[in-house]
């Protein structure tokens, strides 16, 4: 089953809920962390595991051969998202706007634009017990994070098909890499806070989750704060929501230092999401 937490904005306790929620089910079952947050992984600071793979990771770009090219403008025609451009005298490439669709180079008549490859990123693979995490890092200047995060899924799935139970910390917002990392997921957990803020930004990520067709749950982080209409609105919309993370001063201090939340409040509450996952895959599977 595959758990995708997700926000309607950053600094909500994503972070804080994939990894606490992952070690403490490895106490039952095999798990996988995947941090899709690829312009900023940082669940990586709170898991203590053994390094065990590390590969680079690349997009395809196409690559301008003037000697082949007559300047016919079909690659200009054909691309959507202008990063080929036909000149007087030559063809500009600009390859941070290229979504490495092969339209150009494929129906290029003189076969000009032969694709080549560029780094984007890098994955790294730990291993604990019962636990695989997985987190891919953007390099810094790239502006698109979809394809290292289709690269990091498609990593889970082929190495690691054996766990029970993958948890994946999720982009915040409601924009394209946020939709790539929660697209095949069984579950959205969204969390957010009960503020106005976190009310305004959660109505967003809701409605994201309706227009995928996706079941969601929410849970409230900093609960005690605010006000009620987090609350409210859920049951209004039926929504469920498995748990609410108290504002504790403590969990503060832990998390400032990378350090698990291994205190009592925190751990009701992450039972309470642990059984209603095994309640939803129960459903799912009967």
């Amino acid at each position: 089953m595959k758990i995708a937490i997700a926000s309607g904005k950053g600094g909500t306790g994503k972070t804080t809920l994939a990894t606490n929620l992952a070690s403490y089910m490895t106490e039952r079952e095999k798990v996988v962390l995947a941090d899709l947050d690829v312009e900023e992984p940082n669940s990586g600071l709170f898991i203590r595991a053994e390094h065990f793979h590390s590969e680079d990771k690349y997009k395809s770009k196409p690559a301008w051969d003037s000697e082949k090219c007559t300047l016919c403008g079909l690659c200009q025609e054909v691309c959507n998202f202008n990063a080929v451009i036909r000149m007087v005298d030559d063809i500009m490439v600009f390859p941070k706007l290229c979504h490495s669709c092969y339209a150009c180079s494929e129906l290029c008549p003189e076969g000009a634009l032969p694709m080549e490859q560029e780094k984007i990123g890098e994955l790294n693979h730990f291993r604990g017990k019962n636990l695989d995490f997985v987190e891919s890092r953007l390099m810094i200047g790239e502006e698109q994070a979809v394809p290292l995060i289709a690269q990091t899924s498609e990593y889970v799935d082929q190495n690691l098909p054996g766990a029970d139970l993958v948890i994946m910390d999720s982009p915040p917002g409601t924009s394209c890499p946020m939709i790539e990392a929660v697209k095949d997921a069984d579950l959205i957990i969204l969390v957010t806070e009960p503020t106005p803020f976190g009310l305004h930004d959660l109505k967003l990520a809701v409605e994201t989750a309706e227009k995928l067709d996706k079941r969601h749950a929410v849970v409230v982080n900093r609960f005690g704060i605010g006000n009620d209409d987090v609350i409210d609105y859920c049951r209004e919309k039926g929504i469920d929501i498995p748990a609410m993370i108290p504002n504790d001063r403590r969990i503060a201090t832990l998390y400032a230092g990378g350090d698990l939340l291994m205190i009592p409040s925190v751990q009701e509450q992450l039972e309470r999401v642990s059984g209603y996952i095994r309640r939803i895959r129960e459903e799912v599977a009967g």
